[in-house]
């Protein structure tokens, strides 16, 4: 999963805004007037190389979405992280250490969750 430098990220909010939507670069210009058309093209181009947008042609124009919604991205970089540490469950008890009463809860929720809907990743826990 690719990284995402400054930019990018910028042009990604554009695009997580609405990810049913798809964005020509005068939209994504539009809601950041501080770029050139140029370099938010240049951005675009790229993150469809990256994998992280999709382009359609339409007519003389490209149109652009997101491949994935911006928690699936994240969930993404969070697990290329967790299969880069060389001790995974150490990884998990620090991080388990940080969160909130709040987000522990929905941690709870999402793992009771995954014992009946996610067969096949038994080996992960």
């Amino acid at each position: 999963m690719a990284r995402l430098g400054e930019l990018e990220r910028k042009v990604m909010d554009v695009l997580w805004a609405d990810v049913e939507t798809e964005a020509t670069v005068r939209d994504v210009e539009a809601q950041l007037p501080q770029y050139a058309y140029t370099t938010l093209l240049t951005i675009l181009d790229r993150l469809d190389r990256k994998g992280v947008v999709r382009r359609r042609k339409v007519g003389r124009a490209f149109h652009y979405s997101a491949v994935s919604s911006r928690e699936e991205y994240t969930a993404q970089l969070l697990q290329e992280v967790l299969d880069a540490a060389p001790d995974r469950n150490a990884v998990l008890a620090r991080f388990a250490e940080t969160v909130t009463v709040e987000e522990a809860a929905v941690l709870r929720s999402a793992l009771g969750d995954a014992g009946t809907a996610r067969p096949g990743h038994e080996g992960r826990r």
